[in-house]
């Protein structure tokens, strides 16, 4: 990757096509530029299996006229002229939105922090196929590990460069490394997968290749000769880590503005009442130095600011864009993201707030019941809250893991549960979604 990014050539082009749309008859405009570099190596029992690399400046054009709104892209190379010429005609033939908008002016960063976001570590090819095949070597390496599905490791940067008619120019750019593997352990038809990973932003950060391969071969191991389980009803269900993130991603998409707006929502009518179990806190800052998630600006030039979106079990924000805030009557509070041509609302570094229990007290405290580490399965309803998903992991006897488990299926309703969760003390903020260990009690479980 580049040492240096240089923003002001792209910064000035987007300037350039508004001023170009306005010039064709548009009442307002918004130019976004999206730009990535990445690199990656995958290999598997020792040998490069590929080695890619991409660049891409993505350019959007978002044009205004009354209530008429139209978006086209392209690549560099385009002739600017043409391009809002064209964005223009689009518009005024384009069918009336009353909530398509340009954020307010008022609401729009007239500075931003610097979140060191970018690390201009440069990592060559050859130096991603070596932490790669260190970590397939290290997972191969655990006793009882028979077999590799792959490991890789990757480097890359992405930013956005963003210029409204109404007065915002911004820029940021982020980087990101990565490694992963996934490993067989036993054999016939007694085998079992699992992998392990790390995702950071500085590669100073990075675990060691060979750590990340140590832990996925022993997770693959310890899945080896599972167990069914009875059918019952009642039971606590404790989550991984790894797993709670993914439920916590459920609590954040039942408080997206764009799914309370379309009436998707099982807590559309719950704003000012209690969603989850009193204590329990789910904040969301975009302005962590070096967050995983973080962003100077949104989609639209707004600065948002940490919110708890739940406190003390309390549903206090939605997720808002600016059309998406003025459909439902509410301000924007800068959770815009871009996504092709178009911003709706998203998360930004999302915590489920820990609690004050380890997890082995957690567990020690459950008795009896399961430890899932895999869910499979999309069975989540997000109209409904209904909640069905195939789950693997391990049974806890005694206050203990002792024997593994598959073929199970855990349910229940995302209401109750959410209102039966204990979080653990464990929580690891370098995911754009984190989560502590998590004990969820009065689920279903469909064993044999």
């Amino acid at each position: 990757m580049p040492s240096e990014i240089d923003s002001s050539t792209l910064l000035s082009r987007a300037s350039q096509l508004i001023d170009l749309a306005l010039k064709a008859g548009a009442d307002a405009a918004d130019a976004v530029i999206v730009r990535s570099r990445s690199q990656s190596v995958s290999v598997r029992l020792g040998k490069v299996e590929s080695t890619e690399s991409s660049e891409s400046d993505d350019f959007s054009l978002r044009v205004f006229i009354g209530r008429r709104v139209a978006s086209v892209s392209a690549n560099p190379g385009f002739d600017l002229g043409m391009l809002a010429e064209r964005a223009v005609a689009m518009a005024k033939v384009s069918p009336e939105d009353p909530y398509a908008c340009l954020a307010d002016e008022a609401r729009l960063g007239k500075s931003y922090p610097d979140l060191q976001l970018f690390d201009p570590t440069e990592v060559s090819s050859e130096h991603l196929r070596e932490a790669a095949l260190a970590a397939e070597a290290a997972a191969l390496d655990v006793k009882g590990v028979t077999n590799s599905a792959g490991g890789g490791a990757s480097a890359g940067m992405g930013g956005l460069v963003l210029a409204t008619s109404h007065g915002f120019a911004g820029s940021y750019m982020g980087s990101r490394f990565g490694c992963s593997v996934s490993v067989i352990a036993g054999e016939g038809t007694r085998m079992e997968r699992d992998y392990d990973f790390d995702s950071r932003l500085y590669f100073a950060d990075l675990d060691d290749p060979a750590e990340i391969g140590r832990r996925a071969g022993e997770r693959a191991v310890k899945r080896l000769s599972p167990r069914q389980v009875d059918t019952g009803k009642n039971v606590t269900v404790v989550f991984d880590p790894r797993v709670a993130r993914g439920f916590v991603g459920h609590i954040a998409g039942a408080i997206n503005g764009a799914a309370v707006a379309r009436k998707t929502s099982f807590l559309r009518d719950k704003m000012g009442q209690q969603v989850l179990k009193s204590g329990l806190t789910v904040t969301d800052d975009p302005l962590i130095v070096k967050g995983p998630s973080s962003r100077p600006f949104d989609g639209e030039g707004v600065i948002g600011e940490k919110l708890s979106m739940i406190e003390d079990g309390v549903l206090q924000h939605w997720f808002l864009s600016t059309s998406t805030a003025r459909e439902i009557g509410m301000e924007t509070n800068g959770r815009g993201v871009r996504g092709g041509n178009s911003v709706s609302p998203a998360s930004t570094n999302l915590a489920l707030e820990p609690g004050d229990v380890s997890p082995a007290a957690l567990i020690s405290g459950v008795g009896t019941g399961l430890y899932v580490t895999e869910l499979i399965g999309q069975g989540v309803n997000m109209i409904t809250g209904e909640y069905s998903r195939g789950a693997s992991g391990f049974w806890i006897e005694n206050g203990e893991l002792t024997f593994p488990v598959s073929e199970v299926t855990i349910a229940s309703n995302l209401k109750e549960m959410f209102m039966r969760m204990t979080p653990a003390n464990d929580i690891d903020r370098k995911y754009g979604v984190a989560s502590p260990t998590l004990a969820i009690e009065g689920m279903t479980l469909a064993g044999r």
